[in-house]
């Protein structure tokens, strides 16, 4: 009976130990992390329109404190609408301003959003990339308000309106030049890391989009689905060959449908990308002409967990990065709970598919239902890397930094080939800090920043509690040098000697003294002695600083009167030599 009690036992703890860990997470290096940041009607931003030097900079501030609680749940991708609706939020000579940014079509502001956010963004270490709505061109009266720069009016050929919506037409070959040129616009004039397309798509069915005598004009064996596909693709294609061609490291990427096709247990409902709107986003990544998808997957249950595993199994090697609709947590949209978005993200993560997406910025920053908490402290409490472009065929690593130095809160470094060429930088650095000597750089929680520009780093927040720091160089494409260590011989737990000695440096002047001392004190009357509030020093998870606690001598006053000094703990390894 003992036996099979202890058998018991023994199963009951595995069981249980088992059970605490289903929901465990492992943090990658390497993820996306995304947010869709829209500012058509400024709904995310701007709330403040530029039409003054103050206002203009209350607009600023508004994209500023957006960013820093972007930064704040490590974020490190943001998606920004860039063109919104035939109309851009940036000095286009291709197209009009869109009138969120002054309250006015046309109306130009006294800077340059889109390259504020750029470097907002940087500075932050996240990506920007440029989000353009491709074909639609909204509504017959919007884009009378642009005027003489409406693409209605530039290129009447390339536009239809059904129902009062005005499209682009991607069956005019017109149309794909005119898609890529904004790109590249874009691409040449700024320093930005992505672009994004979306609805690059037919029209869904409601709108009854006719393109009949285009497709009998062309004449083509092709099923009018698979020209379609074709035309879109043919877009896809021609944004590639024209950004590529000018910075091949910017990514790009589309945000498809949520599901691909309908599967064979699965239907898809008619809303998928392949036969609904005639995409074909995973052959897209097949043939290289995007770097990753951000599929939106606003679905639950069924509709969302047997698509998420098509992705994966269909990526090509690139980051398929699923966009969870989170304003469903928002009641005055849907019903979605908490654990509903918590279920998906551990699902995606699980898979290893490249990421993570909301839609959007502004029910994250909210906290709808406590999803901003959720992904700070569960999901995304370490910074991670975006993904290295590795399909690109720009796999060398860049060269390794030399001479790290720390000296007064900065550490130093050197870096012996350029960091730019020409306006663009093409090498960042990368800030790693451990507690033990040499420090890993693939272990997660080791990652302190991303995507310094310069060669020095003022140690501050986390990496305050670090007592070893390693720096590497990486390229626009992700590629990673070998760490360049803080030199140090500290290799294992220092000696009880050499952390009495260090407590006594730290401590000089208090009762934080050496046992020769101490006995001496203990045969003679002292003074008081006033010692200062207890020094805490920071921990994080799951890197843990083992603390020793120092107990100060006990001193007798003039009254005879016994009292017990504070106890004290110190990060010895900060005052070691």
């Amino acid at each position: 009976m003992r036996k099979i009690a202890i058998i018991i036992i023994f199963i009951a703890a595995f069981l249980a130990a088992n059970a605490q860990n289903i929901y465990d997470v492992q943090y990658p290096k390497f993820e996306e992390r995304a947010v869709w940041l829209a500012t058509i009607g400024g709904i995310d931003w701007p709330r403040t329109k530029a039409t003054d030097a103050t206002s203009t900079e209350r607009q600023k501030q508004e994209l500023c404190s957006i960013l820093d609680r972007l930064q704040q749940a490590n974020i490190n991708v943001v998606i920004l609408q860039t063109r919104v609706r035939g109309s851009v939020i940036y000095p286009s000579d291709i197209e009009t301003w869109d009138e969120t940014i002054t309250g006015r079509a046309g109306r130009a502001p006294s800077y340059d959003p889109l390259a504020f956010a750029i470097d907002e963004c940087h500075r932050r270490g996240m990506e920007l990339h440029a989000w353009l709505v491709s074909i639609p061109l909204g509504t017959s009266q919007r884009q009378k308000s642009y005027g003489s720069m409406s693409v209605t009016r530039t290129h009447p050929t390339l536009t239809k309106t059904v129902g009062g919506e005005v499209f682009m037409i991607p069956g005019q070959p017109g149309t794909a030049d005119y898609i890529a040129s904004i790109a590249r616009e874009i691409t040449e004039r700024y320093d930005i890391d992505g672009i994004n397309l979306d609805y690059i798509r037919y029209p869904e069915s409601s709108y009854r989009f006719n393109d009949d005598n285009l497709y009998k004009a062309a004449s083509t064996s092709m099923t009018k689905a698979e020209w379609r596909r074709d035309n879109i693709t043919r877009i896809v294609r021609r944004v590639h060959d024209e950004v590529k061609a000018v910075k091949p490291w910017v990514k790009l990427s589309s945000s498809p449908v949520g599901k691909y096709r309908s599967l064979t247990r699965y239907r898809s409902g008619g809303w998928d990308c392949y036969d609904g709107v005639y995409q074909d986003p995973q052959a897209w990544l097949r043939d290289n002409i995007q770097d990753m998808l951000f599929p939106m997957m606003y679905f639950l249950g069924d509709h969302y967990y047997p698509f998420l595993y098509n992705w994966e199994e269909n990526r090509y090697g690139h980051p398929i990065v699923p966009g969870l609709g989170i304003y469903f947590l928002d009641p005055k949209e849907g019903r979605w709970q908490l654990n509903d978005v918590r279920a998906e993200m551990h699902a995606a993560r699980d898979t290893g598919i490249g990421g993570i997406a909301f839609y959007r910025s502004e029910y994250l920053i909210r906290n709808f239902k406590g999803i901003y908490d959720a992904t700070c402290d569960e999901f995304f409490p370490y910074p991670a890397l975006t993904t290295p472009m590795t399909w690109s065929g720009h796999t060398d690593a860049p060269t390794q930094p030399t001479n790290l130095k720390y000296k007064d809160g900065i550490i130093t470094w050197n870096y012996s080939q350029p960091t730019t060429d020409g306006r663009w930088p093409i090498v960042h650095f990368n800030i790693y800090g451990s507690n033990i000597y040499p420090v890993d750089i693939t272990s997660p929680e080791n990652l302190l920043a991303q995507r310094i520009p310069q060669t020095q780093y003022t140690i501050a927040g986390r990496a305050l509690t670090k007592s070893f720091y390693a720096v590497t160089a990486v390229d626009r494409f992700g590629n990673e040098s070998a760490p360049i260590q803080e030199v140090s011989t500290i290799t294992e737990r220092p000696s009880r000697d050499a952390i009495i000695a260090a407590v006594r440096r730290h401590f000089a002047g208090t009762a934080a003294v050496d046992e020769a001392s101490s006995k001496k004190t203990k045969k003679e009357k002292t003074q008081k002695v006033k010692t200062p509030k207890t020094t805490k020093v920071k921990t994080e998870k799951p890197a843990k600083v083992k603390e020793e606690k120092v107990k100060t001598e006990k001193t007798k006053t003039e009254k005879s009167e016994k009292k017990k000094t504070e106890v004290r703990t110190v990060d010895f390894s900060k005052y070691l030599d």
